[in-house]
């Protein structure tokens, strides 16, 4: 019987930061590998991952090993990091990320992606300073779910505010999950795979094994290690987030707050239109993706314009940061399986699909391919987009974590 060969790659999430084993870190990804084959001795697992690392680091260092092994899974999940920098720009990130799932939908891979919730909203930071950091998340996210649906990735939105809020599931730090939010994240995915044969084995214990640390430890963690992540961050992000937050407030007072949406809208649909034609229908689908995913209140556009946004002397962080770096927040919601997404016109959205032009994108072999092979795209949300997670779908099967 030949092995499965899974790869994970991303950042101190998927390393498996906030799930210590012995020495070391576990993780979801390594939680999930296990339950893939019926027998776990038949899962050749590979993980990539690296604390602190950015959508660019996936593309130049990690990619390139993961092919090497030829993967018949690929995890993708990765961006919280890129919001976290100066440098942050939403059409590198769309570049980036394109040309990562194009490489894993060439050699035939499945491909398994997340979005996940902005780290404004998981430390909890006032308004002011959260909503440029949920901006950004915001187009991330939809910029994953654009190009999860083109290559007819497996898809899990993890960007609910339930899990959000559920303590017991993160550790110290509110930015790693702990031992038992990384088992939810796992039994997710898991149910996803599952649900399209790519997962055989019994689902991973959504039980933890370890007792949760005590509020003297996650105490003193913060005094440590969590005061140390703060400060390496900020000479690079501090400076512009406080500009961002005081043009935000500018906007709120004059009461022209809906600018941003629309400014950060329309750089999304740029962003998924100016993409190389080798999939389908992601210029079509970023106006009703940026239409969900920025609706509601205004929130600052934390930097979205066209490059990277000036402020701030440090520029990216290298890949190879300690493990206690700013990984990504991950939330496990109840997961759903979705019909394949359809884009939906005649909104908001409309406004920034005449800032990206007409450039529809034509379907091409590989995504086609790639469809075929997944059957249908699967998702962990209902509805046309992840950031219209209320929002019903034309089938949806609950699958209990």
């Amino acid at each position: 019987m030949r092995p499965v060969r899974f790869v994970a790659l991303g950042d101190s999430l998927t390393e498996g930061v906030g799930d210590p084993v012995g020495a070391g870190w576990r993780g979801w990804a390594a939680l999930l590998a296990a339950s893939l084959a019926e027998d776990s001795e038949h899962v050749r697992f590979t993980n990539l991952a690296v604390s602190g690392a950015q959508t660019r680091d996936v593309l130049e260092r990690q990619t390139p090993a993961a092919l090497a092994l030829r993967p018949d899974l690929a995890s993708v999940v990765i961006g919280v990091n890129d919001t976290l920098r100066r440098t942050f720009d939403i059409h590198a990130v769309a570049a980036h990320l394109d040309q990562v799932y194009a490489s894993f939908a060439r050699q035939g891979a499945t491909l398994l992606t997340a979005c996940l919730p902005d780290p404004g909203a998981m430390l909890r930071l006032p308004d002011a300073l959260a909503r440029p950091l949920a901006r950004r998340q915001r187009a991330v996210n939809a910029v994953v779910h654009a190009l999860s649906d083109r290559y007819g990735a497996v898809h899990l939105h993890a960007a609910d505010d339930g899990w959000i809020s559920d303590r017991t599931l993160w550790s110290a730090d509110r930015l790693h999950p702990g031992e038992r939010g990384h088992r939810q994240l796992a039994v997710r995915c898991h149910a996803l795979l599952a649900e399209t044969g790519r997962a055989t084995g019994q689902p991973p214990s959504a039980e933890p094994e370890s007792p949760a640390p005590t509020r003297t430890a996650s105490l003193w963690w913060l005094a440590t290690a969590g005061t140390s992540w703060v400060l390496r961050r900020c000479t690079d992000l501090l400076p512009q987030l406080l500009r961002l937050a005081a043009d935000e407030l500018h906007h709120r007072a004059r009461g022209t707050g809906a600018r941003l949406d629309l400014r950060a809208s329309a750089a999304v649909s740029v962003a998924l239109a100016s993409l190389p034609t080798a999939g389908g229908g992601v210029a079509e689908a970023a106006d009703a993706l940026t239409a969900d995913a920025f609706t509601g209140p205004a929130l600052d556009v934390g930097g979205l314009e066209a490059g990277p946004v000036e402020g701030g002397a440090a520029g990216p962080v290298a890949a190879g940061e300690a493990a206690g770096g700013p990984a990504e927040a991950v939330s496990a919601v109840p997961v759903v399986a979705a019909e394949p997404h359809r884009a939906q016109g005649g909104t908001a959205a409309q406004t920034a699909g005449a800032v990206a032009g007409s450039g529809a994108v034509a379907d091409g072999t590989a995504a086609d391919a790639q469809r075929r092979r997944t059957g249908t795209n699967r998702t962990g949300v209902p509805g046309s987009a992840c950031a219209a997670a209320g929002r019903s779908a034309a089938r949806t099967t609950a699958i209990t974590g």
